[in-house]
């Protein structure tokens, strides 16, 4: 059972990775498509998406929440019986690849701060509007 927990535990952490890359590389994608006029940057169901997922990261920053995802696969990894990780999944990867450690507020700055890029880049490239059937 311990290896079935492991693998779920796993699987979260990739659906974790890929929202936190979805964020960070869905706005170089919005900010060169906008320069390249590629259309499908304009998507709406992509620019809502991206705008609700920066929004949800900076309302749990701004509420002291931890991510769901990060207590997901936290408590699969103990049930696993393997060893877990404090703090959000930002903080511990960061870490764990810079060997940088900071306190929630620097967190709280960045997450505020790119998501104001986020509204600038929505601004500056608009979506397309919902289309009328």
């Amino acid at each position: 059972m311990s290896s079935l927990y492991q693998l779920l535990a796993d699987l979260v952490l990739v659906i974790h990775t890929s929202f936190v890359a979805f964020v960070v590389f869905g706005l170089a994608l919005i900010v060169i498509g906008g320069m390249k006029n590629w259309s499908w940057v304009r998507q709406p169901v992509f620019r809502y998406s991206h705008l609700l997922a920066i929004a949800i990261v900076v309302l749990q920053a701004w509420l002291s929440i931890v991510c769901p995802l990060t207590t997901l696969e936290n408590w699969l990894r103990t049930l696993a019986q393997q060893e877990v990780y404090s703090g959000s999944f930002i903080q511990h990867w960061l870490h764990a690849i810079l060997f940088y450690r900071a306190e929630d507020w620097v967190f709280v700055l960045l997450y505020s701060s790119f998501a104001a890029l986020v509204l600038l880049a929505w601004l500056k490239f608009p979506p397309r509007r919902w289309r009328q059937d």
